[in-house]
């Protein structure tokens, strides 16, 4: 049976399906049902009363049926619900057939139990026959007519033998039939081992995943664990990367609850997930209060950390969201997102450049920002080497331009998208970023704006990040490209960055600087290695990995404290806060006249630049001392 002619004729063929169950449950029920089992000695159906019935049940279940609209159903789709309800209503149908012979037609109606299973059996029919069609019909439309030869065959292994396993087994056995060979399953509740889940049995833990893999030249794993705290994800992800299989994970319950197929909410494995960082618990009322109707600006709205700090903000209901950035594609596109989501708010797009002091207290006057979120800059560390004085007039005199037009139209809060490289930097995005620190505890101390930090290491997926770079160098066959092997940083990703922010600026009260706990560095060659195994392939024979050298102002590793700085606890386990910096505003001036110097002169030369940033920055190096005293 084709899909487009049970299309076609449905309307035809299930009630026809419905009237042969009908038929054959009386004639079983007759056949196999004694008198002395179910019905009086004097309660036998005579021939004619048989046929009466079976005519007046058709009609009432065909009644009965549309009411329900059972004939709505795609049977494809039916699960072990409907099958109930179908019992359900055959019982109920040949109840109403027995009352109206009794009642309308004066026939000698037989014992109440007959007709119970009457009317089980023609739901049972009813049932037999709809599974028929659902396998047929799933058959057909399975791999849309691929024949999948033994060899062709991928060997399948599933971790976790819960609810989605069951769930994504019984899809390959239906609409993916011959595409893979599962294996087994893999579970650590010892209390299964051997046990079976919807016919595939049990083999092993998570300690058996390399060796089965082996033993059956495993060629996909399917990782089916939603309940599953991230640290034991990470440690079972991690054998299955050294496996060479290819890997397909489930999202989390959260990500999956409106999903109806659970194979269909599989998905490569992110780096996200060797992480193992846990979830951020926030205190939304705390953050909303700072939020809710309030004006709020975002310069860099349209980047990495500006578009999710956009979405985000949009959670807390603000009176009116201020997106600012230079880039307009970027920016139109999170304005269109965000205008579409909540078409009934206050969001504008602006395109203005930082660097332009009248143009940012023209918008000031205009919009009176009550929170503004800082997270315009220039980050790429190498191309800011070599363009140092575009990364003084955006960085510096850019954040020093809002600074100054938030404190003149009273801004409550500023707070500055800050960067692990401003510790000790030593490259000039990070000497820049560092200046944009000190510049904010300087005015924090003479103003009535409150001024704040939040530092971060690397985002994942941002702009510029390597994972990305990674991704792609994978796609084209590699080599991928690690600057030093022993080079390392901090990493989490731009919704958790995001939201941390948010939560640090509840305990703000003015100069502080928050500094994000960012987990365990990574090393960037086992990242480069973690993501070409979960690629499927092999380091070394498929593909490999290239040390091009440090770039110019690289570190090794990065730091998130400087050595003077004491770090305090807040309340929040992932937040800590460093202790203000004892320079005035007169000290900041200072620093900005002499590179105002080199701005206003056009001076281009990339030496001065620097050796005036590192008379500014106490705490700026050159990389080759940092890295040399730090190896």
């Amino acid at each position: 049976m084709e899909i487009d002619t049970l299309g076609k004729y449905r309307n035809f063929l299930l009630p026809l399906s419905d009237c042969i169950a009908i038929i054959l449950g009386y004639y079983f029920a007759s056949v196999l049902i004694t008198d002395s089992f179910l019905m009086n000695p004097t309660s036998a159906v005579t021939r004619n009363e048989l046929v009466i019935s079976i005519i007046l049940a058709i009609i009432i279940f065909q009644i009965v049926f549309r009411i329900t609209k059972r004939y709505s159903n795609i049977v494809r789709y039916e699960n072990n619900q409907d099958y109930i309800i179908y019992i359900l209503l055959s019982i109920i149908s040949i109840l109403i057939v027995s009352v109206i012979e009794e009642l309308l037609l004066n026939m000698k109606n037989p014992s109440i139990k007959y007709n119970l299973a009457v009317g089980i059996i023609i739901g049972i029919i009813i049932i037999a026959i709809r599974l028929s069609i659902k396998y047929i019909l799933l058959s057909e439309m399975g791999d849309n007519g691929t024949d999948y030869s033994p060899e062709k065959k991928k060997k399948l292994l599933i971790i976790g033998g819960g609810y989605s396993a069951n769930d994504i087994i019984k899809t390959i056995n239906t609409t993916l039939k011959g595409r893979y060979e599962i294996i087994g399953i893999i579970d650590d509740n010892k209390k299964r081992r051997g046990y079976s889940v919807a016919g595939v049995r049990i083999i092993g833990n998570r300690n058996d995943i390399e060796r089965i893999c082996n033993k059956y030249d495993i060629d996909s794993i399917f990782f089916t664990i939603v309940n599953i705290d991230n640290k034991n994800k990470k440690e079972i992800l991690e054998k299955c990367s050294k496996t060479g299989a290819e890997i397909k994970v489930l999202p989390s319950l959260t990500e999956i609850i409106t999903k109806e197929n659970l194979f269909n909410s599989l998905r490569d494995v992110e780096i996200e997930d060797l992480l193992g960082r846990d979830p951020v618990e926030l205190d939304n009322n705390n953050i909303k209060s700072l939020i809710q109707d309030k004006v709020v600006l975002v310069t860099g709205g349209g980047g990495s950390i500006g578009e999710e700090l956009c979405r985000q903000i949009m959670l807390h209901d603000p009176k009116q969201l201020l997106m600012l950035d230079i880039y307009e594609n970027s920016l139109y596109d999170i304005e269109l997102e965000l205008k579409s989501k909540y078409p009934n708010s206050d969001i504008k797009a602006i395109i203005a450049n930082i660097r332009d002091e009248q143009r940012m207290f023209d918008l000031f006057e205009e919009f009176s920002p009550e929170v503004v979120f800082h997270a315009a800059a220039h980050k790429h560390v190498p191309l800011m080497e070599n363009n140092p004085s575009e990364a003084v007039k955006n960085n510096v005199f850019g954040t020093y331009n809002l600074v100054n037009a938030c404190d003149k139209y009273k801004t409550k809060r500023f707070i500055l998208i800050s960067t692990d490289k401003a510790v000790n930097p030593t490259n000039v995005m990070g000497a820049t970023k560092r200046m944009c620190e000190m510049i904010i505890q300087a005015k924090d101390k003479e103003s009535e704006t409150e001024y704040v930090a939040v530092r971060f290491g690397n985002v994942l997926g941002s702009n510029g990040s390597v994972v990305p770079l990674f991704k792609k160098q994978i796609q084209e066959g590699g080599p991928v490209t690690v600057t030093h092997k022993d080079i390392t940083r901090f990493f989490m990703t731009i919704p958790e960055a995001v939201a941390l922010v948010l939560q640090s600026i509840t305990y703000a009260k003015g100069g502080e600087i928050f500094v994000l706990n960012m987990g365990e560095p990574v090393k960037i060659y086992d990242l480069a290695k973690s993501l070409i195994e979960l690629s499927g392939l092999k380091l070394g024979e498929d593909i490999d990995i290239e040390i091009t050298g440090l770039r110019p102002g690289e570190k090794i590793y990065e730091e998130l404290l400087m050595d003077e700085e004491n770090l305090q606890k807040t309340s929040h386990e992932k937040i800590f806060i460093t202790e203000p910096m004892n320079f005035t505003m007169n000290d900041i001036e200072e620093k900005l006249d002499s590179l105002r110097v080199l701005i206003d002169d056009d001076i281009t030369d990339k030496t001065q630049i620097k050796d005036t940033l590192k008379e500014c920055v106490p705490t700026y190096t050159s990389p080759e001392e940092f890295n040399g005293e730090k190896a």
